[in-house]
């Protein structure tokens, strides 16, 4: 049994625990430790979060399984195109992995856009993560390749796209 509702400042504690335990097996192989703990400080502080939460930068979406939050997904107009909606962030705990819940929180993502009166999702993934292959089969595609400085590093992303 889930549900998904709207986060707030009181729900970053579980947004980043959900954050740290699903970056380390995802992102540790692909960019090392160094790297993953210097992107978790920066993209998911306490305040980072509490301020896009408090300031609705973002609207995260928590998805509760038998209560308890195994899952989230962030979204908001893209800055540069308004008409555009982004999802910055999509996590399942790993231990939820399979059940349907990533599908669920990009339903759920989509259906935000339209009542939005949007009808284009964008959304970032790192261009070796295997998770391009659940986009796809979700109906997105690859427009452009995207690289992002974050500090001393690079985010070597491909910009994924889908028309609702």
């Amino acid at each position: 049994m889930y549900l998904i509702r709207e986060a707030t400042v009181a729900d970053v504690d579980a947004i980043l625990q959900i954050a740290q335990q699903t970056w380390w097996p995802t992102y540790e192989p692909l960019l090392g430790r160094e790297q993953v703990a210097y992107m978790l400080g920066e993209l998911y502080s306490a305040d980072k979060i509490s301020t896009q939460v408090a300031e609705k930068q973002q609207t995260f979406l928590l998805l509760l399984e038998d209560g308890q939050p195994v899952a989230f997904a962030a979204y908001s107009p893209r800055e540069e195109d308004a008409e555009i909606y982004k999802l910055h962030k999509l996590y399942c705990l790993p231990i939820t992995q399979g059940k349907g819940y990533g599908k669920i929180l990009i339903n759920a993502v989509a259906g935000k856009t339209k009542e939005a009166g949007k009808t284009t999702l964008d959304l970032n993934v790192n261009r070796y993560n295997n998770a391009k292959s659940f986009y796809e089969k979700m109906g997105f595609e690859v427009v452009y390749e995207e690289d992002i400085p974050i500090g001393p590093y690079w985010m070597n992303d491909f910009v994924m796209r889908k028309g609702l």
